[in-house]
């Protein structure tokens, strides 16, 4: 329920990328005090702690099928461009398709641009320069199956940051998550020894994604959606450059490839991080990793329909556990 606001306090749009408080409660709820000295990292709670609604499940919905078809796009622009140039495309691409919301121009306080950068570096730098490495040497199912981790390490880190345990529901949710992404995983990544190195960079990526969800919500819970992930993109945009340019020579411009990480770029990035900001604010950062779980099947079903990949039972299994923690993470949070 949106809060009354004070006289004088501005009040964030109730919305899918607003949380309906006055700013300058915002300010409490994120446990950071607005001044330039304020701490960086910090997270905070979501702005509705029942039940997942309708705009929930859409929203997570969206983040699935969006994020869940990435690690196939991927793939397909390994076959001609190096790494460095697909996450050099991709930031910027969505860079580019932000720029023409209008709440994504909001202005943003100079105090945030510290958190800012730093999220852009831990969530859309680095993280999207080890994932095409990775998937050089893993297939795009397995690629999903270990970014299932994810809610696992941004429950954690939030913990650590909001000084607090989630309820015994969503603990077993999670740990019913982190067993199904196991039963998921670790059959794939045993049949190689060759895969382990790829298998580590994920993990790594997983992590740092993980913290990057967590960052995000106080921002989003000022700023909205839009205009945090523009300046995200547009940070991550220039930090990448070096390492972009670098690929173009070891890279060739064929016509699958290319058109796979324009939509990789526009679609997944650009609006698939729209549609994470957003339900993250609404829901908390512990409760938001539940649409990570879901990736895993859509990036097992893709697999399947164009490059025959072969889904043991245990993975099968392993899904329905995904499923079963995702429904307990999402109930009321108290």
């Amino acid at each position: 329920m949106p809060v009354k606001a004070n006289s004088g306090d501005p009040v964030q749009p109730d919305a899918t990328f607003g949380s309906g408080y006055p700013a300058t409660l915002l300010g409490r709820m994120s446990l950071v005090p607005r001044t330039p000295g304020r701490r960086v990292l910090t997270t905070a709670r979501g702005s509705q702690s029942g039940a997942f609604g309708p705009v929930e499940w859409s929203l997570l919905t969206g983040v699935a099928l969006v994020w869940g078809s990435s690690y196939l796009l991927i793939e397909i622009g390994l076959e001609s461009l190096a790494p460095a140039v697909i996450t050099w495309a991709r930031v910027t691409l969505g860079f580019v398709v932000l720029i023409w919301f209008p709440a994504a121009r909001r202005p943003m306080d100079r105090a945030d641009w510290r958190q800012t950068t730093i999220l852009a570096l831990v969530w859309t730098s680095f993280p999207f320069l080890l994932s095409p490495i990775s998937q050089q040497h893993i297939d795009s199912a397995l690629a999903g199956m270990i970014n299932s981790l994810i809610p696992i390490f941004a429950a954690s880190i939030a913990m650590v940051f909001l000084r607090e345990v989630p309820a015994i529901r969503q603990i077993g949710g999670l740990l019913l998550g982190l067993v199904g992404a196991a039963s998921l995983a670790l059959p794939a990544a045993s049949q190689s020894s060759a895969a382990a190195w790829g298998v580590l960079l994920a993990v790594v990526a997983a992590v740092l994604y993980g913290l990057g969800l967590t960052l995000t919500i106080p921002l989003q819970q000022r700023y909205g959606g839009p205009a945090v992930m523009l300046r995200v993109l547009g940070v991550s945009a220039v930090a990448t450059a070096p390492f972009g340019i670098a690929g173009l020579w070891n890279s060739s411009w064929e016509t699958t490839p290319v058109a796979a990480v324009t939509v990789l770029g526009f679609l997944n990035t650009g609006i698939g991080f729209l549609l994470m900001v957003g339900f993250a604010g609404r829901v908390g950062p512990t409760r938001a990793g539940v649409a990570i779980y879901f990736l895993p099947i859509v990036a097992i079903a893709l697999g399947i329909v164009f490059r025959s990949e072969v889904v043991l039972p245990i993975q099968w299994a392993g899904t329905g556990l995904v499923l079963l923690g995702a429904f307990l993470v999402s109930r009321r949070e108290h």
